[in-house]
């Protein structure tokens, strides 16, 4: 099993953020390769594969992004924090315009949400 971070009700440092692809990779690839290395405090698993991440909405004219997302429940000890460590780590992305983050709970998060990898990683697959 990988080693994964894990950030116990605390903030995540995301100064630890750092993107991983080359400049010319895609916008988009490289968004979700910062969003894979924020981590959900109570499970040990990245934002992205849990599939808290509902939209990444990229304008093209000025590369501002929205990014629309869930947690796993609405009492989540971050929901105050966790869309500004979104925010934070798309911002990291060169070439990036104006970034907003959407807290939505239509429709609620579901394990069902989760990739294949993250179900592996907890066992459930």
């Amino acid at each position: 099993m990988m080693s994964m971070p894990y950030y116990p009700y605390s903030e995540q440092n995301t100064a630890e953020i750092k993107p991983t692809l080359p400049e010319d990779a895609p916008l988009r690839e490289r968004i979700i390769d910062v969003l894979r290395q924020v981590y959900d405090p109570e499970i040990p698993l990245n934002l992205y594969d849990l599939g808290l991440i509902y939209e990444l909405n990229i304008d093209e004219a000025n590369n501002n992004v929205e990014v629309v997302m869930t947690l796993t429940t609405p009492h989540c000890p971050v929901a105050g924090s966790m869309p500004g460590q979104v925010q934070r780590a798309v911002q990291t992305v060169s070439g990036i315009g104006e970034v907003s983050v959407r807290l939505t709970w239509d429709p609620p998060w579901s394990p069902e949400n989760m990739t294949d990898e993250a179900r592996l990683a907890l066992g459930i697959l």
